[in-house]
């Protein structure tokens, strides 16, 4: 269970959590619902370059439990990476998606939101226009933060999954748009960055880099190599002063290792239960992401837990998390399917000043 956090409110309210009683509308009637101050009930989403992803929870003792969930994968970097814009279709998509948040925002009586938007909305030079007009369309505002602040919110998320141990550990998320590492230090009682750095490399902007969609296995593997390159020359010198010491512990957060994490359990479909917290031997993600560069997309498509949605993205963080683990050799890899929408609903009611 996700524990709580403290951060003065003020510097809440200041980026972009809002009372959703002054931020979302009901579009059939124009009315507002009444809230339930004694069960207050936040919310988080996260918009990212591949997923549109919402959680709604109510405070439990140090932690939360869920009450409604949403997620839906939506593209929205789509094309980013030839135009420099957002097209109007994944625009589109993202809007749809955005609408059925706002409404379940009004449906579950939902005190303070928090939504926020990254790599694609930060690198698209209409980024901004996007989110005025998701604003317009469907009351949410959405908060374009950095990359710094992206790996803060997902490590303040997931970090209670790593592994028992002394000496710094690595967290990373694999993204639609980019790729953060974190170096963290876990001796106290929150855990303290000591590095971070955001590359521009997820699965998206590398697969459209990169095309593994080649018909001969020769072909595909040679760009299987080159997003490999890619990626580790994007690294540079990260970690060298504290990642070298010891056996590394290593916690990964996005829909890669979870899907690896699937497909190591050989399950039927995908179960969180099962997967949020596993630790899986890196021999053993190193050898799902080899069988799998290995595979056409159609081959792909009709394994359990990858699917049509995932199967000509899902190499391309495979390529990722194999440039990680060639640089920092950990023996396991954690997996958490948490991380940006936890951290915020931690940080949401820690900051909010109950009546």
């Amino acid at each position: 269970m996700a524990q709580g956090f403290a951060s003065p409110p003020a510097a809440v309210q200041g980026k972009g959590a809002v009372p959703v009683a002054a931020a979302v509308q009901s579009r059939a009637t124009g009315q507002t619902r009444g809230r339930f101050p004694h069960r207050r009930a936040y919310a988080a989403l996260d918009l990212g370059t591949n997923n549109c992803r919402m959680l709604i929870a109510r405070p439990d003792g140090p932690g939360f439990f869920i009450v409604d969930a949403f997620s839906r994968i939506v593209r929205l970097g789509e094309g980013l990476g030839a135009s420099g814009r957002l097209s109007d279709i994944a625009m589109d998509r993202a809007v749809a998606a955005l609408s059925i948040c706002a409404d379940k925002l009004v449906r579950r009586n939902v005190h303070i939101a928090r939504s926020v938007a990254t790599e694609a909305c930060r690198r698209a030079n209409n980024g901004v226009e996007f989110a005025d007009r998701v604003m317009r369309e469907t009351g949410i505002r959405l908060d374009i933060i950095d990359a710094e602040e992206e790996a803060r919110l997902a490590v303040m998320g997931c970090h209670t999954l790593l592994e028992q141990g002394s000496g710094p550990a690595l967290v990373f998320d694999i993204g639609g748009g980019s790729t953060e590492l974190v170096v963290v230090d876990t001796s106290g009682p929150e855990p303290r960055t000591l590095e971070w750095l955001s590359v521009p490399w997820g699965v998206v902007s590398l697969a459209e880099a990169e095309r593994h969609d080649q018909k001969l296995l020769g072909d595909r593997l040679a760009a299987y190599e080159r997003m490999q390159d890619r990626v580790r020359e994007s690294f540079g010198n990260f970690g060298e002063s504290h990642l070298r010491k010891g056996t590394l512990r290593m916690l990964g957060t996005s829909g890669t290792v979870t899907t690896l994490a699937s497909v190591h359990l050989d399950l039927p479909s995908y179960d969180r239960r099962l997967v949020d917290g596993l630790i899986v031997p890196a021999r053993a993600m190193r050898g799902i992401s080899d069988k799998l560069s290995k595979l056409s997309v159609t081959e792909r498509a009709g394994l359990a837990c990858i699917g049509q949605e995932r199967a000509d993205l899902v190499v391309a963080g495979c390529a990722i998390l194999e440039a990680i683990l060639d640089i920092w050799p950990a023996p396991r890899v954690g997996v958490a399917d948490r991380g940006i929408r936890e951290g915020i609903l931690r940080q949401l009611m820690a900051s909010d000043v109950h009546p």
